[in-house]
């Protein structure tokens, strides 16, 4: 801070000392014509030394953003003629402004990305892509202050040297223009002259150009990418939708909204894995573990002690009826009364605008549509563990049908992983009654957690019997004295220890299915995911990927949220596209308690160089988790140094998801803690701990001066 007001005080003095030093009477243009004569003569006698001082001169003018440029641009054509005085311009010009840039960035883009991190990162991704199209555009045309564009350039994250040059080649059309007026000084009456409308036009004209040259630079591209392929002449669909999952639902609900012809195409269940075997599955599992464990602490509410029985077979019925209850909003005879065409099948893309559909009875049809949306979704990763396979093991999407076919619940189960998937099945089997171990590689279970979380998530594991062991390799499944065993080695040690199962249940990550819809012959990238750009475009412009199969996130909610903008963009893209909007995402993990999360933690605020503080309200403290008999958790918020506005939340409590839904709305809509403070929550609820968050926050930034002068203000109307 120091060395900033150092410098502050550095520029202003300069500015002052350039201006006092006389200079100032040259930078108009009547000054200028009066002392043409006598700058002339000097010039003649230190032609070099008034070369440099000039440069020195212009430099200094603009990156200290004093008026004046203009002159200086003119008194460079009067003194050195067209070439060698716009040489000189170009390069003086150029070097202020980078100066000028730099100045701003140092001075000023710490303390912006300390208070608006996530905007700022927005607008970096966007100077990334484009910011060289957009400077050019706004250097090309001479009625915006060049002045305001370096300092506002300087807060980006653009490179120093794309900054020079971008400039250097865009300011060279207006700076040649003045240049040349400034040859004819003598008959120059004032600076407005110099640019006419007629010019003005010429150059405004030539500032679109960059973003017109973006447009055909695209159109381009798209000829050449679909160099090849035969376009339809006419289309049996507006578009055509792969998977039924989240993504895919909502997005031929928007477009059958709008009324056009749309196809959904799904090779499985209706509704995807979410509804089939991941979150309506494994949610219903969860409220069954969670019963059995309050029902074991049956003494605490006043009743007698009760040890459930388990019954497996009518655990899994009622997980099915679950299933069964929720599947009608999902299924083909709803979204055909919605005007959806539901095709039961295998979608494979032949050509950009046709896909062929391999029916359930082998027969085939094919369809050719103006756009596709790929939203196939994802399964299960399952690691190459030497004898995995041979003694069988199952996953979140398995699980299920083999728990169906178990008549009792398997004593000894093992999970691989310790992510949210790993740490809710842990929690669930250990509750239910089993003996669970679960294995994580990693120094911790949930690693894109904070610490603190984590670790409260590991000891209430814990408690619930679980045998977390992290830090833990698995090495290879085998057969020991008769019994499935997980050989794995801990941390550095050279050792190997065994532990035997009876369900090894590996949870250690799902990938995007990305093979067998054609993508590889249309030269579509595939890695971890789709390649699509902020449009969730694909490489051919006309296909869209969204939920699981694109990435970042792999939740259900961000798949819905993807699949507006996959269906708008697909639908109406020719006249506008939109970016998808990631900057405020929620996710939960259901364990109990549940951990709650939207926006930064403190390890990603660290990691990103931003200044935070932390607000903590315990949960041990909220009446109604008291009478709940749920007294444990937290409520973490950050928000910038001497501010209320909401970075990120992280809630670890029993209703912890609910919870945060009143913060995803604050974040979405700018709302700072002090508006969650005044809003009246009914007592006794959970959502009072939003609430009382906000009350710490507010009592760690009390005005104290006021506070001061309010207790001498009664103590003297006490008479004190």
């Amino acid at each position: 801070m120091k060395k900033k007001i150092l410098l502050i005080l550095l520029l202003l003095g300069a500015g002052v000392l350039l201006l006092s030093s006389g200079l100032g009477d040259y930078l108009s243009l009547d000054g200028l014509k009066q002392a043409r004569s006598q700058v002339a003569a000097f010039q003649t006698a230190h032609p070099a030394g008034f070369f440099a001082l000039f440069f020195i001169c212009y430099v200094l003018v603009t990156a200290l953003s004093l008026p004046g440029a203009a002159v200086m641009t003119l008194a460079g054509g009067a003194f050195f003629g067209l070439f060698q005085g716009l040489l000189l311009v170009s390069f003086a010009s150029t070097i202020g402004a980078t100066l000028a840039f730099l100045v701003a960035r140092y001075l000023l883009r710490d303390s912006l990305k300390r208070r608006f991190p996530q905007r700022l990162q927005r607008i970096d991704e966007g100077v990334s892509k484009e910011g060289g199209f957009y400077l050019f555009t706004l250097r090309l045309v001479p009625i915006f202050p060049f002045f305001l564009i370096n300092l506002l350039m300087g807060l980006t994250a653009m490179s120093a040297r794309r900054f020079y040059w971008v400039s250097q080649l865009g300011m060279l059309p207006g700076t040649a223009v003045y240049v040349n007026a400034g040859v004819q000084l003598g008959s120059l009456e004032s600076l407005s002259g110099i640019l006419s409308p007629a010019l003005l036009l010429s150059f405004t004209l030539l500032g679109v150009f960059p973003l017109i040259a973006k447009r055909i630079i695209a159109f381009v591209k798209a000829r050449r990418v679909y160099r090849g392929w035969s376009r339809p002449t006419s289309f049996d669909r507006n578009l055509v939708v792969i998977g039924a999952g989240a993504a895919g639902l909502v997005t031929s609900y928007i477009a059958s909204a709008v009324k056009a012809k749309v196809s959904l195409i799904e090779a499985n269940e209706m509704g995807g894995d979410c509804l089939n075997t991941g979150c309506v599955p494994s949610k219903a599992l969860i409220k069954s573990a969670k019963v059995a464990a309050t029902a074991r602490r049956a003494e605490e509410y006043g009743f007698e002690e009760h040890k459930p029985a388990l019954n497996l077979p009518r655990l899994i019925a009622r997980v099915r009826d679950v299933i069964a209850a929720i599947a009608p909003h999902d299924s083909v005879e709803r979204y055909t009364e919605l005007g959806v065409d539901v095709i039961q099948g295998y979608a494979r893309i032949v050509d950009p605008w046709t896909v062929e559909i391999r029916g359930r009875d082998g027969g085939s049809r094919r369809l050719t549509t103006r756009s596709i949306v790929i939203a196939a979704g994802a399964s299960p990763t399952v690691p190459p563990l030497p004898g995995m396979a041979d003694l069988g093991f199952v996953t979140s999407d398995t699980l299920w049908d083999h728990l169906e076919r178990c008549e009792r619940l398997p004593q000894r189960v093992v999970v691989l992983g310790g992510g949210p998937i790993g740490c809710e099945l842990s929690q669930c089997f250990a509750r239910l009654g089993s003996a669970v171990s679960q294995v994580e590689m990693l120094p911790r279970l949930l690693l894109k957690e904070d610490e603190d979380v984590a670790d409260f998530v590991t000891e209430q594991l814990r408690r619930d019997g679980v045998d977390v062991r992290c830090n833990t390799r698995a090495v290879r499944c085998e057969m020991r004295d008769g019994e499935k065993c997980l050989v794995v080695q801990h941390g550095d040690a050279e050792g190997e220890s065994a532990v035997a199962y009876d369900l090894l249940i590996c949870a250690v990550g799902r990938s995007a299915r990305l093979t067998g819809f054609g993508l590889e012959e249309l030269g579509i990238t595939t890695d971890r995911t789709v390649d699509t750009n902020e449009y969730l475009q694909t490489l051919m412009p006309n296909i869209y990927a969204a939920g699981d199969v694109a990435g970042p996130y792999q939740f259900t909610h961000v798949a819905a949220h993807q699949a507006w903008y996959a269906s708008v963009n697909a639908l109406f893209g020719q006249f506008k596209k939109f970016a998808v909007d990631y900057s405020v995402i929620p996710w939960v993990t259901y364990v109990d308690p549940e951990v709650a999360r939207v926006g930064l933690n403190e390890q990603e605020a660290k990691a990103q160089g931003i200044d935070y503080e932390v607000t903590r309200y315990g949960l041990d403290d909220l009446d109604r988790a008291i009478c709940d008999g749920n007294a444990q958790g937290f409520i973490k918020v950050l928000t910038p140094v001497n501010s209320d506005r909401i970075l990120g939340v992280c809630i670890v409590g029993s209703q912890g998801g609910d919870l945060l839904a009143e913060f995803v709305l604050a974040m979405k809509h700018k709302l700072g803690l002090g508006k969650i403070l005044a809003t009246i929550h009914p007592y006794p609820t959970w959502a009072e701990g939003n609430k009382y968050l906000a009350g710490e926050w507010r009592k760690a930034h009390q005005p104290e001066r006021i506070l001061r002068f309010l207790a001498g203000f009664f103590r003297w109307q006490r008479g004190g």
